[in-house]
């Protein structure tokens, strides 16, 4: 797959890895963001002219519709959709500083808007000879840690609603790819953990697997962690659970 003079639409664009991704893919593409108003918006509109940007929340529902038919209505075939913008809450259920009102945030960002894109900007997609959904996942997807247990579970879900979107388009010019990243050095994993993958790093490594055919494009330390839960299972969880 050749990534020049394509389409391609991002959430999350205007900061951390989906900034990355835009400023590696921009100068041979033309890109679309989708992002929620932000002062990163600002400096994106001023810096890069040509990027056409989208306003939308990810948790509000109504203004991804919004954003995503004002999309669709430029009737510009979408050569590749990728979802990238997500939200992490740390608190356990147990902590005291846990927030109720997180809980529907976090699924609607990380899944629920994922799975509405994907339906409204499926007609888009279907305009271009060939066009991918990259869903942007994590190695948690694959197993769990004990902190953010609703983080855990929509990416587990994006991990399931992948690979069934990928059997209903089967066939179709549409294809879907699924990226799982360990910890990468953005705003939503500051204070956290340690030998983090830089931004620019990920956006790399994300784009060269886009270029082979493999559905499943495994970043950094995942490699490693599919490894380990091959050949010791039970070791791959314990790991994943502290992390």
């Amino acid at each position: 797959m050749d990534i020049k003079n394509k389409h391609i639409v991002i959430t999350g664009g205007a900061s951390g890895l989906g900034l990355e991704l835009l400023r590696q893919l921009e100068a041979d593409n033309h890109i679309s963001v989708i992002a929620r108003p932000s002062a990163g918006v600002d400096l994106l509109r001023k810096a890069y002219p040509d990027v056409s940007i989208y306003e939308a929340d990810l948790a509000d529902l109504d203004t991804v519709e919004t954003a995503a038919d004002a999309l669709a209505k430029t009737g510009q075939p979408i050569d590749m959709l990728i979802n990238n913008a997500a939200v992490q809450y740390t608190p356990r259920f147990t902590d005291t500083n846990f927030r109720y009102e997180t809980i529907r945030r976090e699924i609607d960002v990380n899944f629920t808007s994922v799975c509405v894109l994907v339906h409204l900007l499926l007609p888009n997609l279907m305009q271009s000879p060939s066009s991918t959904v990259v869903n942007i996942n994590s190695g948690l997807a694959l197993a769990p840690k004990a902190d953010s247990a609703i983080y855990c579970a929509t990416k587990g879900a994006l991990n399931i609603f992948s690979q069934s979107l990928a059997y209903q388009l089967e066939g179709s010019n549409v294809g879907v790819k699924q990226v799982f990243l360990p910890l990468v050095d953005t705003s939503m994993t500051k204070g956290r953990g340690s030998n983090k993958l830089a931004p620019q790093e990920a956006a790399t490594e994300i784009i060269e697997g886009l270029l082979s055919p493999r559905a499943n494009i495994d970043v950094g330390k995942v490699k490693a962690l599919r490894l380990i839960q091959r050949i010791a299972p039970s070791v791959a969880t314990r790991i994943m659970k502290a992390a």
